[in-house]
């Protein structure tokens, strides 16, 4: 007798049935540990973007209580500046060292909830964890308008800042930000420093890329300013287009890195995601079906897939691959209230760009994303 499914969860004709992506949720659930922590596999590492997009897979995929848990391990391991350690591992931390953009996602898990379930009493609990962590992000801005990608620590305390911005981790901030603005705006509660952290940023991410750390090899650096929405319109469809020779794989998916022979399922279900974002379906449809083959048993699904020697590797399944998975269904089926969250029609529109001080011809502008619509 097959479970019941919850009746919001998508699925997509002729490609991934709803029950199948019910399944997917269910193999992420059942890697989750006491804590409500989700790590990358049984036995590895948790950190807490990859732990957020789970809790985020595991609501669109019918496993609320399994989501509830892991939003809940957010508010019980957030520290008292509003990080989180890079990794935790059953417990214990393995590296103390914060990462912005890890710690920014908050505000996607909590807005992406608020849209599925419109629980407001969900996000009166939440914001005050999510106002900690954007307050920590927008503090490590860099005056070119990046946002510095660490910050390590020493005895116990917060230490050094490595003052050197990700292209891909800062494109993801940028999401959180407008994210983040629009759960200010529902608690009432105003955040002026994220909107003009946010244009500083937003101008850095579409006119300054070369200030960013060079990790062109990498095809989130390709991809992500589009997924987190700084780039959008002509100029996104340009930027995809520049590189898709270099990174897709004709049937199997995308490179995670230009110079190895492997494609990876959550890279390909991001570039999924952004294509879908500015309405490029049918290539987005045919890139899912494409990674197909590194779904395994009980719906779980394998990181990647090395093609010379035609082996999955690593040889695990992952929880932030299945949860890649379930968000990318979302958005083409358009499922969930949640379905927007990459689109981003519902989050703030794009912040302008005030008092930059690089002289650009291009300082005054926004790239005009439409109002939120909640």
């Amino acid at each position: 007798m097959q479970p019941e499914v919850a009746p919001w969860v998508p699925g997509i004709a002729g490609l991934l049935s709803i029950p199948e992506v019910a399944q997917t949720a269910a193999s992420i659930a059942a890697m989750q540990e006491p804590s409500g922590a989700v790590p990358w596999t049984t036995g590895e590492h948790t950190d807490v973007w990859n732990h957020v997009e789970a809790a985020m897979a595991l609501l669109v995929g019918g496993e609320v209580e399994a989501s509830d848990r892991a939003f809940a391990w957010c508010l019980a391991t957030q520290r008292e500046d509003g990080s989180w350690p890079m990794k935790i591992v059953d417990g214990v931390v393995e590296d103390h060292s914060g990462e912005t953009n890890m710690s920014a996602y908050l505000a996607v898990g909590v807005w992406h909830n608020w849209l599925v379930r419109r629980d407001f009493d969900f996000v009166r609990k939440h914001w005050p964890a999510v106002r900690r962590a954007l307050d920590w992000v927008v503090s490590m801005q860099l005056p070119f308008g990046g946002i510095a990608w660490s910050q390590e620590w020493a005895d116990g305390r917060p230490a050094k800042v490595n003052e050197e911005a990700l292209l891909a981790g800062s494109s993801s901030i940028y999401q959180a930000l407008r994210a983040g603005v629009a759960l200010s705006e529902l608690m009432d509660e105003a955040q002026p420093g994220w909107e003009l952290a946010g244009g500083r940023l937003g101008h850095a991410l579409r006119e300054h890329r070369d200030l960013f750390l060079d990790k062109s090899s990498f095809s989130m650096d390709w991809y992500y300013p589009v997924l987190g929405g700084a780039v959008r319109g002509e100029e996104a469809v340009a930027m995809l287009k520049s590189r898709w020779d270099e990174f897709v794989e004709p049937g199997l998916g995308i490179r995670c890195v230009l110079e190895n022979p492997w494609v990876t399922g959550a890279e390909t279900c991001e570039l999924v995601m952004a294509l879908d974002a500015i309405g490029e379906r049918d290539r987005a449809l045919e890139l899912f079906s494409d990674m197909q083959h590194l779904r395994g048993e009980g719906g779980a699904y394998w990181t990647g897939w090395v093609f010379p020697d035609q082996v999955n590797w690593p040889h695990e399944h992952t929880t932030y691959t299945a949860a890649a998975v379930i968000l990318a269904v979302d958005a083409l089926a358009q499922g969930t209230g949640g379905s927007d969250i990459m689109r981003g029609a519902t989050l703030v529109a794009d912040f302008e760009e005030i008092a930059l001080e690089c002289g650009c011809a291009s300082a005054d502008r926004s790239s005009g994303l439409p109002v939120h619509s909640a």
